[in-house]
């Protein structure tokens, strides 16, 4: 089964979003990976079929791990970072609106623990800076959709603390 060029989104992105949903994995997180590989053409969802089945065949490796002293893994988590960090030099850094919101997206990734964060931080500040530019019409309402989200997703916890239910 093949996707619409224009959605980007097949069959196999959306069960890995309801499979995610059961294994308590963010379905940002699914969609967000899904649209990188689209991005690099893998349209039709058997890139993500396959991938699924390696995580299969990796899950009888895992005890291998355990040979494998920590240390030994840092150095490659510092070259994918480094890789992952070569893709900003195509951000816009001279309109705000663009530069914002991606380095809000960048730096709260890490600092929360939380991809869901980085990228609703992101989102909300690029449609609030858009529309404070003036710019609201650029901004697709789909997107404001989902900003209007994230900001319900964000002030749900405090919320709760100040009823005092979490």
């Amino acid at each position: 089964m093949t996707c619409p060029a224009s959605t980007g989104c097949c069959w196999s992105t959306r069960a890995a979003a309801a499979a995610g949903g059961v294994g308590s994995v963010s379905s940002t997180t699914v969609y967000v990976e899904s649209a990188a590989g689209v991005g690099e053409g893998a349209r039709t969802g058997f890139a993500s079929v396959v991938t699924g089945l390696l995580f299969l065949v990796a899950m009888f490796l895992t005890p291998l791990v355990a040979v494998v002293p920590f240390e030994a893994a840092t150095p490659a988590l510092v070259v994918v970072g480094f890789l992952m960090m070569t893709q900003i030099r195509d951000i816009n850094w001279s309109d705000y609106g663009v530069a914002i919101p991606a380095f809000l997206t960048v730096v709260l990734m890490p600092f929360t623990y939380s991809i869901t964060v980085g990228i609703g931080a992101g989102l909300v500040s690029y449609a609030v800076i858009r529309g404070a530019q003036g710019r609201g019409r650029e901004v697709h309402p789909l997107l404001w959709g989902i900003a209007a989200l994230f900001v319900i997703y964000f002030a749900i916890s405090p919320i709760e603390k100040l009823l005092g239910l979490g």
